[in-house]
């Protein structure tokens, strides 16, 4: 029996497969999680981080590289520097963070914390946030059906960043969108509103409105 279990662990680990609760972790290359498997922290400091459909992780990380959850996959904490987050249809995490990156939340994603970047488009289709939007410097796409708790922040950029502060973001909340909270304007941006859409207190922008799928 000793000797089964241990060919069955050598073979998993050659395979490359993890065990459930393993943390994976490198610094160069894509750190995965195949479909259906359970792990703890998974973490790349030069790559990529793929989680696999179905699969339930602790904290997906990385630094220079972008992270994804497949469909209906499941991790506490989504966290890159520079690179995009991807959460494809029916995922769930409880925070997403992105410096410099690309946020994209599929049909039926959720996000039940905060979601925030600095530079790079935000886009739910269909999705759920509920603690928040912030960013600096994204067009922000509040698509079709999505709903968000919290409110949206676009925060004052900073002097000390190097990328262009002039340029204008663009929000726009799609139709039958809910947005509960303040949306909040920091700075001046292009803010549209479907007319079939929910929004709380405007501060700092006057929304346009719009009829049909976008403005």
């Amino acid at each position: 029996m000793r000797r089964t279990l241990l060919s069955l662990l050598i073979a998993l680990s050659a395979s490359g497969a993890v065990l459930a609760g393993d943390d994976v972790s490198k610094v160069n290359g894509t750190a995965s999680v195949e479909d259906g498997q359970h792990a703890g922290d998974v973490h790349t400091v030069n790559g990529s981080v793929r989680i696999g459909a179905r699969a339930v992780v602790q904290r997906a990380t990385t630094v220079n590289g972008s992270v994804e959850l497949g469909d209906a996959a499941t991790a506490s904490t989504v966290k890159t520097v520079n690179g995009a987050v991807r959460l494809h249809e029916k995922s769930r995490a409880n925070e997403v963070e992105t410096v410099n990156g690309r946020v994209e939340l599929a049909r039926g994603a959720e996000v039940t914390g905060h979601l925030s970047n600095v530079n790079g488009d935000i886009n739910l289709d269909g999705a759920h946030v509920g603690g928040g939007i912030e960013t600096v410097n994204a067009d922000i796409t509040v698509g079709d059906g999505s709903r968000i708790e919290g409110g949206i922040l676009v925060k004052k950029p900073s002097t000390s960043w190097f990328h262009d502060n002039n340029r204008v973001p663009k929000i726009v909340i799609g139709p039958h969108a809910v947005v509960q909270g303040s949306l909040t304007f920091e700075r001046p941006v292009e803010l549209y509103v479907s007319d079939s859409a929910a929004v709380g207190k405007i501060e700092g922008a006057t929304a346009k409105k719009f009829a049909g799928a976008s403005p």
